[in-house]
């Protein structure tokens, strides 16, 4: 079921989404060569409780840390560790935040030093993917038509788009109807109307759009071990327009 927000619901998810937004502008100028996963995890817990906000991810179904950390071949949901943050790699920080009861949700992918002309496209597609993706959130639109956007940009760039994780709607729930594909068919889907808000996140791959979940239960990685990229931002359907809560 679609919860629609009330510009006051709306007014409320944007305390969350401020953290969220900061946060991740605060790890990009504090994430380094050398560090640990566990590291930047740390910073965020540390973050977010600072700004008198709860972790989203911490215990979320059972999940151990307070972000996602996915480096190179490894989509989403990569558990933060003692792993060596390298020269080279594309380093995906997945983040939540509560806010008086409230969700907010975003990602970003990071160049760690030089990284290959490969990678640091894939990143930029990824990131514009984004952007193309909300260029169809109106009200009167439908939802097929955001993951067409999407799709059309990724695959025109040489990329894939992961089939198997999605984006989806926000709220006081993490993840609320309706889930959102990166693909999809042009005004295929739920006509787009004033109060809803989701979160919209690419997840394209340099090669086959096919993953695989390691043993962990949680890291998802690509099946060709190349790598892929993330960006995220929760989104709202205003009388004003689109606004980006994240941002």
């Amino acid at each position: 079921m679609i919860h629609l927000k009330t510009p006051l619901e709306i007014e409320k998810m944007k305390k969350a989404g401020k953290v969220v937004g900061d946060l991740l502008k605060f790890l990009e100028e504090k994430i380094k060569i050398g560090m640990t996963t566990k590291q930047v995890d740390t910073l965020a817990y540390n973050f977010i409780k600072r700004a008198g906000a709860t972790p989203s991810f911490l215990n979320y179904a059972g999940y151990p840390a307070s972000i996602c950390c996915s480096i190179d071949d490894e989509v989403v949901h990569g558990i933060p560790s003692d792993r060596l943050i390298e020269e080279g790699q594309i380093v995906s920080v997945d983040v939540g935040a509560i806010v008086d009861g409230w969700q907010g949700d975003a990602a970003r992918t990071f160049l760690m030093g030089e990284v290959s002309p490969e990678k640091k496209k894939l990143v930029e597609v990824t990131k514009q993917c984004f952007f193309e993706g909300i260029k169809e959130f109106k009200a009167g639109n439908r939802l097929g038509d955001i993951g067409h956007a999407i799709q059309t940009y990724a695959e025109s760039n040489g990329f894939s788009v992961v089939r198997s994780l999605v984006g989806h709607g926000i709220g006081r729930e993490m993840h609320e109807d309706p889930s959102v594909p990166n693909y999809g068919t042009k005004g295929s889907g739920i006509r787009l109307s004033n109060g809803l808000v989701l979160a919209i996140e690419p997840m394209i791959n340099l090669g086959t759009y096919k993953v695989n979940c390691k043993s962990d239960g949680w890291t998802v990685v690509t099946h060709d071990g190349k790598p892929s990229a993330h960006y995220e931002n929760t989104v709202a359907l205003t009388e004003n327009g689109l606004e980006i809560l994240t941002l």
